[in-house]
Formats: C-alpha cells, sequence, structure tokens
C-alpha cells in the first residue's frame, strides 16, 4: 500500500481542518491505520489510530475531545478531523499503516509512510 496525505493548511486557533490519507491497493482493509505529527525539532509523536474496521480508535491525551480519527474502507482513506486547533498542534502530520489490522501508539510498529502535510495554527 502507498499513502497520500492532504488537507493540512494555515488556521486560526480555535479553527479546524480536516486531513485525508489516500490509499492505493486492494489490501488497505486489511491495515492499521495511524496519524502522527512531528514538530521542527521534536520527536514523531501518536496522534490518533484506528483498527482495520474502524472499531476501535486511540487518541493522544493531547488531542483527545478535538481531535477525531474516521476511515472509509470503501474509499481506501482514512481522516483526521482536527477541531479547536491550538498554536501547539502546528506540526508536519503523517499517516501511516500496519499491516495486520491492529493499532500500535509508536511509530516504530508502522511500516509504511505518507509524505505528510503541514498544519499551522496562528495565535
Amino acid at each position: 500500500v502507498q499513502l497520500q496525505a492532504s488537507g493540512g493548511g494555515l488556521v486560526q486557533a480555535g479553527g479546524s481542518l480536516r486531513l485525508s490519507c489516500a490509499a492505493s491497493g486492494r489490501t488497505f482493509s486489511s491495515y492499521g491505520m495511524g496519524w502522527f505529527r512531528q514538530a521542527p525539532g521534536k520527536e514523531r509523536e501518536f496522534v490518533a489510530a484506528i483498527t482495520w474496521s474502524g472499531g476501535s480508535t486511540y487518541y493522544a491525551d493531547s488531542v483527545k475531545g478535538r481531535f477525531t480519527i474516521s476511515r472509509d474502507n470503501a474509499k481506501n482513506t482514512v481522516y483526521l478531523q482536527l477541531n479547536s486547533l491550538k498554536p501547539e498542534d502546528t506540526a508536519v502530520y503523517y499517516c501511516a499503516a500496519r499491516s495486520g489490522g491492529s493499532c500500535n501508539l509508536s511509530p516504530r510498529m508502522y511500516g509504511v509512510w505518507g509524505q505528510g502535510t503541514q498544519v499551522t495554527v496562528s495565535s
């Protein structure tokens, strides 16, 4: 599978964005999917993840209640809805796929990565 992330941009604090991650290949539904982010000078960190069926989702404490991960296996796409954005959410956001269908909070457990999309939140 190959991944293509999109939807980033510049938004004011309190605003919203919707990130998309389109996957190629017919086995998308067998992958657990995650979103990670990396700010300048910082390590890549977990944001959210969803199992292959969408039945289970996981969030970092810093985004819980503000971000929502979802997927549409018919469209080979995973989404990340970002609401109530804060300046500290500024980062490059990456989607990633993990074979086997389950999720993990560690980026090392994901074998396929998209190219990243920049999210910038101004104060």
